[in-house]
């Protein structure tokens, strides 16, 4: 069998899962050529994990400016992209356009001008591009979309959708780089691009119209001023003031955090541990998003990054009665600890309530591992050898572009006070009239 041959680029905390697929479960169909990215210790500490953890080969690196050379001496198949949100776009756009395909995280890119861009380089190359949603392979999840498209509760009308971050994994966006909405395009496109997605594949359908509510109403100084915090920091590693502070993170954890990040500050002065109760945040924590789709149904949606809990609830209601999922997740560092930790469950239910029947209880299949058991899926779906799959759960880039665009419109409706026509963002395929 020849091995597919895949480099990546962005060797951050989000990185791991991929290298480490390729290296322990799927080495047998996957070769890893090259690691890519701005700062050379990263690389360095992911080519010691690959080495000592799991006994494969260090591969080369390459810095950022060495990309295409990296490509033209490696010969992937694919590059994988874990960069920073608004990086995104160069490198799947230059990798196609030198003749790979490219498997990109969420979100695709951070805004409509980069989103097009993209969508015209797959036009102009024919290149193929898949943007991983692990949450779609959740077994809960994937069981929401097997009600529905069995009639379940018959045509959905209505969607209320709320995600909880609590102070432990919504504080980590305010203190990296997400904080700064040129970045990350804010929560609304970095984290409610998985929220989204969902929507669109429960439906099987795709957004119309939006209109949003936002704004920092916890994190930053003055928040904080108001509450009648005095003592302010830049950072909480070695930092005497941060030592009782709840919201502090602390680098030095001979772990993952230090090496990744602490370790290699002096490359690019890239600081992980920002004070979520710093200057200079420019994105929201907290949102209220109304959507109209294209199949008639709507969405009421809000994320709240400062919750006492973390997970999620949505109902459905149709046209023959309604659907309850209700998700608690484990609390999670980015970075911070074992990947298969991030998104596990504590709780997860699913109830039926026809018209004019009964009320129960829907049986779910266990998924183990990061993301309600959707990560590992995902991962056989990318790297092994899957079956087919009856509920279309790969997402390509129609799929990652209406993800986003949802947010993107979002972000757009809170700027302006006004509801924001999605299709108007950009020209897809797809939608072009005949």
């Amino acid at each position: 069998m020849n091995k597919k041959r895949y480099a990546q680029v962005g060797t951050g905390g989000r990185a791991r899962m991929y290298y480490e697929a390729i290296a322990e479960t799927f080495n047998e169909t996957s070769e890893l050529v090259a690691f890519c990215d701005i700062n050379q210790t990263r690389m360095d500490y992911a080519n010691n994990v690959l080495e000592g953890e799991f006994g494969y080969h260090k591969v080369p690196t390459y810095k950022a400016d060495e990309f295409e050379k990296m490509i033209l001496e490696t010969k992937p198949d694919y590059v994988i992209v874990t960069t920073v949100d608004r990086t995104h776009h160069r490198y799947i756009i230059k990798a196609m356009e030198m003749g790979c395909d490219v498997i990109s995280e969420k979100p695709m890119t951070v805004d409509e001008v980069k989103c097009q861009e993209i969508i015209d380089c797959i036009e102009r190359t024919g290149k193929n591009l898949r943007v991983t949603f692990n949450y779609r392979y959740a077994p809960h999840n994937t069981k929401i979309r097997d009600l529905i498209m069995k009639g379940t509760i018959g045509k959905v009308t209505q969607v209320h959708f709320e995600w909880f971050l609590n102070t432990s994994h919504g504080a980590d966006y305010f203190r990296r780089w997400h904080r700064d909405k040129r970045n990350s395009g804010g929560l609304l496109v970095h984290k409610s691009t998985h929220h989204f997605d969902l929507v669109n594949f429960w439906l099987d359908t795709y957004p119309t119209k939006v209109f949003a509510l936002g704004g920092l109403k916890f994190y930053g100084r003055e928040n904080a001023e108001e509450r009648g915090v005095t003592k302010f920091y830049n950072r909480g590693t070695d930092n005497p003031i941060a030592k009782d502070d709840p919201f502090a993170l602390d680098l030095r954890d001979g772990g993952n955090l230090e090496g990744l990040y602490y370790n290699a500050e002096h490359e690019d002065g890239y600081i992980r541990d920002q004070s979520v109760f710093g200057d200079y945040i420019s994105i929201e924590d907290t949102m209220n998003v109304v959507v109209q789709y294209a199949s008639g149904a709507q969405l009421s949606y809000s994320l709240n990054a400062y919750s006492a809990r973390e997970g999620f609830r949505v109902t459905f209601t149709g046209t023959n009665g309604r659907i309850e999922l209700d998700v608690a997740e484990e609390v999670y560092i980015n970075a911070g600890g074992d990947a298969d930790k991030e998104g596990c469950l504590k709780h997860k239910s699913i109830v039926v309530q026809n018209l004019f029947g009964q009320r129960y209880d829907v049986e779910i299949e266990e998924g183990d591992g990061g993301h309600g058991g959707g990560d590992k899926v995902l991962l056989n779906d990318i790297f092994g050898t899957p079956d087919e799959d009856p509920y279309k759960r790969a997402a390509g880039y129609e799929d990652g572009a209406m993800s986003i665009l949802t947010g993107i419109a979002g972000n757009k409706s809170i700027a302006s006070g006004m509801p924001i026509n999605v299709l108007s963002l950009v020209d897809l395929p797809k939608f072009r009239k005949k």
